[in-house]
C-alpha cells in the first residue's frame, strides 16, 4: 500500500485513476492544478506522485522541479499528452522517474507505478536494509542479492523467501499487500508454479526462520502482512 498524489486537471481521468488505485489498496489524494499539488506536497507525506504536465496555475514541469529541489527521493510518474522525444527528455532530465503518454492503458500505468514504487523502496548502490531494536534481534537484508542475516548469522532463504522478506523489511511497520508480494515475485527468477496457498506457506516459513528473534510477521486481515519488531 502507498499514499499517492494524483495531479491531473481532467476530472474524469483523475476520478478514474483514483478509483483504480484505491481498489488496488492505495490511499489517494487529488489535485486539479499545480498550486493545489504543491500545497498538498508541503503538508502531506506521499510515497509517489502521478503528475500531468499540462496543469493550470502552476505547470507540471514547474511542480516537478519544485519536487526535486525539496523532496529529492519522492518518485514521480509523468502522465501527459506531450509525446515528443524532446518532451520526454526534458521530463526525465528534470527528475521524473517514469514517463507515460496519453492515451494509455490502465494496466500499463499500474505496472509502471508498482515498479517505480518498488525501486524507490530499495537503497541505491547496494546499501543494506535493517530492522530491529530493543529486545529484537537485528535483521539485515542485502537488496542486491538473496542474502539476509539475523544478528550475524546468515539465513538460509529461497529466492521467493528473500524477495518476500526484503519487501517486508523495506516497509517495516506498514502493511504489505498480497499484490505487492506477487508483483515482487514476478520480477525474480521462477521457482516453479505458485499455488493459491503459496504466499501463506512462504510467510509460515519465514516466521519459523525468524524464530524467537523478537521480530514478527503479522497477518492484517483483508489487507496483507506487516513486519514488526520487539518493543524497546
Amino acid at each position: 500500500m502507498a499514499h499517492l498524489l494524483i495531479a491531473e486537471d481532467d476530472e474524469l481521468l483523475r476520478d478514474a485513476l483514483a478509483a483504480l488505485l484505491e481498489q488496488s489498496g492505495h490511499s489517494v489524494a487529488c489535485a486539479a492544478n499545480g498550486a493545489i499539488a504543491r500545497e498538498l506536497l508541503e503538508s502531506t507525506r506521499f510515497d509517489g506522485v502521478i503528475l500531468d504536465l499540462g496543469l493550470p496555475l502552476v505547470d507540471g514541469m514547474e511542480v516537478l522541479r519544485w519536487i526535486r529541489q525539496r523532496l529529492l527521493a519522492l518518485p514521480v510518474l509523468i502522465l501527459t499528452a506531450r509525446d515528443g522525444i524532446d518532451d520526454r527528455v526534458q521530463g526525465l532530465n528534470a527528475g521524473a522517474d517514469d514517463y507515460l503518454t496519453k492515451p494509455f492503458i490502465m494496466a500499463e500505468l499500474q505496472a509502471r507505478l508498482q515498479s517505480m514504487l518498488r525501486r524507490s523502496r530499495l537503497p541505491a548502490f547496494g546499501g543494506s536494509l535493517e530492522i530491529g531494536s530493543g529486545s529484537a534481534s537485528r535483521l539485515r537484508v542485502d537488496p542486491t542479492m538473496p542474502r539476509a542475516w539475523l544478528d550475524d548469522e546468515a539465513l538460509e532463504l529461497t529466492q521467493r523467501e528473500w524477495a518476500l522478506l526484503q519487501l517486508l523489511v523495506a516497509n517495516a511497520g506498514q502493511v504489505v499487500s498480497r499484490e505487492d508480494v506477487l508483483n515482487a515475485w514476478q520480477a525474480e527468477p521462477a521457482e516453479g508454479a505458485v499455488g493459491s496457498n503459496a504466499l501463506e506457506v512462504y510467510v509460515h516459513r519465514l516466521r519459523r526462520k525468524l524464530g524467537d528473534s523478537g521480530l514478527s510477521i503479522r497477518n492484517v486481515r483483508g489487507l496483507g502482512y506487516m513486519l514488526e519488531s520487539g518493543t524497546p
